[in-house]
């Protein structure tokens, strides 16, 4: 493992190369910000429900490895962005993700609304003031058809390159609820991207629920690999397969003993899934797509590139840093272990095959 001075002084090499960053994150908006992006109705009720500080209590503002300089949860503006890390890293694209209490809302109208006003937040007061910035576009789950003519509204506004979903929501997200949201995202040539979140719904883990936050974030894979599951065998991966699923924040460790699982379980039982043609490793070899940081080290480093071959080769990897959070002097943006040779690919050419409404 990384010593904190290795963590401090060992060269990235993603600096100088025009990385670009798939996982950032904003301040979560307040009340104040989002008023000027909503209709009258939303206008009075806002302020008399006192509707604004939208923290997920799954992935609290208020812990240390989330807060950033006193925001809710991420970078306060545009410009201290491009001064602590745009500038100094050499990014050529960053792809912020607002993950906050919006993606638990129960009441759909409410959802919709705020999905909406976050979105033209983003636009306006981020996206507008550095030419580098792109977003995920936040959809009302909870309000398909809601979600669908959002995708519309922005399918022609390119800095837009994503949806968001988290990873414990209400259902798995392969059910056919769903669906019309990925049939719009997939024409509009969005991907989409599952974050750690849960909204308690249901019980984080198979086992029941959890004592502590340190026990959630372990267990986020869980989530991850159940939505991987259900997109396999509901026929997401199938019926939409321009369509990659990025996996932020999910670590990889956990794919290739689900991936072997699947393929074996699908050869004794595929009657049941007579939708999927092809073996489930190489769907999802194909399709899903994960984040760098924060990356499962290995306790040996040269272990490092036989961990990413069993998942399907570095080509499934995507640079990200989750700036600003903050994992430990453990945590190096670019681990230990993987070859400085895949340096490109990683930060360039596989963002840009999974995003193909990314322009730099």
């Amino acid at each position: 493992m990384l010593t904190e001075p290795d963590a401090e002084t060992r060269p990235d090499p993603a600096v100088g190369i025009g990385a670009i960053d798939c996982d950032v994150h904003p301040r979560s908006p307040g009340q104040k910000d989002l008023l000027p992006f909503v209709d009258s109705y939303w206008k009075d009720m806002m302020p008399y429900r006192d509707i604004g500080h939208m923290e997920l209590m799954s992935y609290p503002f208020s812990t240390k490895s989330f807060r950033a300089e006193g925001a809710d949860g991420g970078v306060p503006s545009p410009g201290r962005l491009a001064e602590a890390h745009l500038d100094p890293m050499g990014i050529s694209a960053a792809i912020l993700n607002v993950v906050n209490g919006v993606q638990a809302l129960f009441d759909p109208y409410m959802q919709a609304m705020m999905c909406q006003a976050t979105n033209r937040w983003l636009a306006a007061e981020w996206l507008d003031r550095d030419p580098r910035l792109r977003a995920a576009l936040l959809v009302p789950f909870r309000h398909p058809e809601e979600a669908v003519a959002e995708i519309k509204r922005y399918a022609d506004d390119r800095r837009f390159v994503q949806i968001l979903a988290i990873c414990m929501g209400d259902a798995p997200l392969g059910q056919r609820q769903f669906w019309p949201i990925y049939r719009a995202a997939s024409d509009a040539g969005f991907a989409l991207s599952i974050h750690p979140g849960s909204n308690y719904r249901h019980a984080p883990t198979q086992s029941g629920f959890m004592s502590h936050l340190v026990e959630e974030q372990v267990n986020w894979s869980q989530g991850f690999a159940s939505q991987a599951a259900s997109l396999l065998s509901e026929g997401v991966l199938s019926e939409f397969p321009d369509m990659k699923v990025v996996m932020s924040e999910s670590g990889i460790s956990w794919l290739f003993g689900v991936s072997w699982r699947m393929a074996k379980d699908w050869r004794g039982c595929r009657v049941e899934v007579p939708w999927l043609k092809e073996g489930p490793d190489k769907l999802m070899e194909r399709q899903l797509r994960f984040t760098l940081h924060p990356f499962d080290l290995p306790v040996e480093p040269e272990e490092v590139s036989a961990v990413v071959e069993c998942i399907g080769g570095p080509e499934l990897l995507l640079y990200s840093t989750d700036f600003p959070h903050d994992h430990g002097p453990t945590a190096a943006r670019w681990p230990d272990g993987l070859s400085a040779d895949l340096a490109n690919a990683i930060c360039r050419e596989n963002v840009l095959a999974t995003y193909p409404r990314l322009e730099v």
